[in-house]
């Protein structure tokens, strides 16, 4: 028999199972059957699929499957699978043990990984624009770009930007990331991981193993322990960051600088770049970088330091970069004559508690009327409510698990005026959002769509959530001018 090999991997004489048809799954069928591997595609809403349902697959043919993370770890199949001793790989484990060498040098491409609660796909993109400025190919890929599995076969690429969910990160098993960058943690997908405990053990895998470096939030508790104890190669370095002034090993911010205190551990340092150079699209209306796209960027300067980058390409990219939309994006206004306008921002991207903190803290005091709510994937918001409380002029409550959003108002800001919208459809469910919104709104204030929720119950995805706040608050001036 022919010898079967992907990369590294040997899959002669094997059937692989690919469980999910989406992107990802897609990608990895196409690649085994390219390479001449047999495999079995199930998908229960795809037509394409060899099979439509998971109770159909004799499980004594199979030798591998690899899983999308619509799957989580309890479905019954999966269980019965581990039962068997078959292994279930997520699209990432298979990406990383079939990848090919770089065209020029016959080596494996290094990646950088990126994980976090939020923050990740900013730094992600931030991570590639730098690399980019210093003339490599470096896509970012994963839950964005192209799959993980494709541009591993890509022997062009000089290195990937790897955003690696909890999912992807659960039913991998392999991986030893050149850099690997851990962004913060707080309680989400819960629902998925059976508990936070579950959560923040999957996102801790990302530091295992890692080669060259591990870029770790100093200002996140947990986060910081775990790079402490993590079990890296020898010589790995350990590089905190921190929006506050950096101590020795980090690097932080002081003086209106991002300053290195990690790689230049001089007691002065090294200056990289003054904020004030980064592009106004990550800065709030009085000129400040938002505090968490702040801190997305110094994740990202420190693993382009740690990776050899040079700081001219640092500031190059930072300079020019911009945000994906639904990310703390001003969308319109509305400014009656002779008064301050009424900004309406989309950051519909803020899908947990933790990412609406973060968004909220960019504003004044008592300046915002804040709409959220959606699916809470079973978490709670007293914690958020009660940290953010001074910046709440109102609230406007959406969504199919308003309960927890109402219960936190009520027992942590009850003096803040909040109002719920019932409803299933989602375009005339924003539509009262934003009017019962602007009924609190006043001159020089916010509309903040950051709902601390996913957005599947009322909306196609996060993306299109946005887009009809954005249409509403349009109509609504339309309306008022």
């Amino acid at each position: 028999m022919n010898s079967t090999r992907i990369g590294q991997y040997d899959f002669t004489g094997m059937t692989v199972l690919v469980a999910g048809m989406g992107v990802t799954g897609t990608h990895v069928n196409a690649i085994l059957r390219a390479h001449g591997v047999r495999t079995i595609t199930v998908d229960e809403k795809k037509t394409d699929a060899d099979l439509r349902s998971f109770a159909n697959i004799d499980w004594n043919t199979i030798s591998l499957i690899v899983i999308s993370p619509v799957f989580t770890p309890k479905t019954d199949w999966v269980l019965t699978a581990q039962r068997l001793g078959i292994p279930v790989w997520s699209e990432i484990e298979f990406a990383w043990r079939t990848q090919t060498n770089h065209e020029n040098n016959n080596k494996r491409i290094p990646w950088i990984g990126i994980t976090g609660t939020n923050g990740k796909t900013t730094t992600t993109e931030m991570i590639s624009a730098i690399m980019t400025a210093d003339n490599k190919k470096a896509p970012a890929v994963g839950n964005i770009g192209v799959s993980v599995s494709q541009a591993a076969q890509n022997p062009t690429n000089d290195i990937l930007c790897v955003e690696l969910s909890s999912f992807a990160l659960h039913f991998t098993q392999s991986l030893h990331l050149d850099t690997a960058v851990w962004t913060n943690i707080d309680q989400d997908h819960l629902d998925w991981h059976g508990g936070f405990e579950n959560y923040r053990n999957d996102k801790a895998k990302i530091f295992t193993n890692a080669r060259h470096a591990i870029i770790y939030n100093h200002d996140d508790t947990q986060v910081a322990r775990a790079a402490r104890t993590a079990p890296t190669e020898q010589g790995c370095q350990r590089i905190g960051f921190t929006i506050n002034k950096p101590e020795t090993g980090c690097i932080g911010i002081e003086n209106g600088w991002i300053v290195d205190r990690a790689l230049n551990n001089t007691p002065q340092g090294r200056r990289i770049m003054a904020l004030a150079d980064a592009n106004d699209a990550l800065k709030n209306a009085n000129g400040a970088i938002y505090p968490h796209l702040a801190s997305d960027a110094l994740a990202a300067t420190a693993a382009c330091l740690a990776s050899g980058t040079p700081p001219e390409a640092i500031r190059s990219a930072l300079a020019a970069f911009h945000p994906d939309a639904h990310r703390i994006e001003p969308v319109a206004s509305y400014a009656p004559a002779g008064e301050q306008a009424v900004r309406f921002i989309d950051d519909s991207k803020a899908t947990n508690g933790h990412a609406a903190m973060a968004s909220l803290a960019g504003f004044p005091d008592g300046s915002v009327v804040w709409i959220a709510g959606g699916l809470a994937k079973g978490s709670r918001f007293e914690d958020l409510v009660r940290a953010r409380r001074s910046k709440l002029a109102a609230a406007v409550v959406i969504g199919v698990d308003r309960a927890p959003f109402l219960e936190a108002l009520e027992s942590e800001a009850p003096d803040v005026p909040h109002v719920e919208i019932e409803g299933a459809g989602g375009e005339a469910v924003m539509a009262k959002a934003v009017a019962a919104a602007m009924s609190f709104a006043r001159p020089g204030g916010v509309v903040l769509l950051a709902p601390a929720a996913a957005s599947m119950d009322q909306f196609a995805n996060m993306a299109d959530r946005g887009d009809k706040f954005a249409a509403a608050a349009r109509a609504w001036i339309e309306q008022h001018a």
